[in-house]
């Protein structure tokens, strides 16, 4: 019996400068959560904006995986100005996945992002971000903990998840869980067409979905992807993600 091929998931590089050189490249943990809880193939997408053929790619792909990463989406995506000197971006990413996001979502193609992935659908939806989370009055200080990755990744604080919402539905209608949190930036000004499917107790927005689409389209603001074999929630959220881009 011929066995059934993998559902092969696209998942767009950043750009990093090692020495004297440019590369794309997609952590490690990232590709390991999308082979070993999706049960996907994984396709890395380089970041060359407006050179991609958008369209080639999604008659390749299955679904669309939207990573965290160090850098932060360009102030200007959302009609703002930096308000830090030393904001680290990368506009080549920026180039390359708002028009992946949006051909994705135009076409049902399942989308998951996390992180940073997060926060471009909401940018891409039309919402704005706060650029630091931390120097907002009655905020949390969402950014990582010093110490090891194991300290840096660790429980950070709960999530309340929204009745009704689809995230609630994935993880056995649990109310509320904790997760960690390694982020500067987060959600101000929610996108359009676009539903909360978890707050943090600050009031943070933790986790949502787009509402206009047929398909699977969620993120989340946390990081899922760390060990993710070892997380009943990290498993059912890959899963889910895994069997909605095989057309379960």
């Amino acid at each position: 019996m011929k066995q059934k091929k993998r559902p092969i998931i696209g998942i767009p590089a950043d750009v990093k400068q090692l020495g004297n050189h440019s590369y794309h490249i997609v952590g490690s943990k990232y590709i390991d959560a999308i082979v070993n809880v999706a049960a996907c193939t994984p396709l890395l997408i380089p970041a060359l904006g407006n050179r991609q053929d958008i369209n080639r790619i999604l008659d390749v792909i299955d679904g669309l995986f939207l990573t965290g990463a160090v850098s932060m989406v360009e102030p200007s995506r959302y009609g703002k100005k930096p308000i830090h000197d030393d904001i680290l971006l990368d506009e080549a990413r920026d180039a390359t996945n708002f028009p992946l996001i949006d051909a994705a979502l135009r076409n049902n193609l399942p989308l998951f992002g996390v992180c940073r992935g997060f926060q471009e659908l909401n940018v891409a939806m039309g919402g704005t971000l706060f650029q630091a989370v931390h120097e907002q009055n009655n905020m949390l200080d969402h950014r990582e903990k010093p110490g090891s990755l194991d300290i840096q990744y660790g429980p950070a604080h709960t999530i309340k998840l929204s009745e009704n919402g689809i995230l609630k539905q994935l993880l056995a209608q649990a109310d509320e869980i904790t997760v960690n949190s390694i982020h500067i930036q987060g959600i101000d000004q929610l996108g359009n067409n676009l539903m909360v499917e978890a707050k943090a107790p600050d009031g943070l927005i933790e986790a949502i979905s787009v509402s206009n689409t047929n398909s699977f389209a969620l993120a989340v603001q946390w990081h899922p992807e760390w060990k993710a074999t070892d997380n009943e929630h990290s498993i059912a959220l890959f899963k889910a993600f895994g069997d909605a881009c095989s057309g379960l």
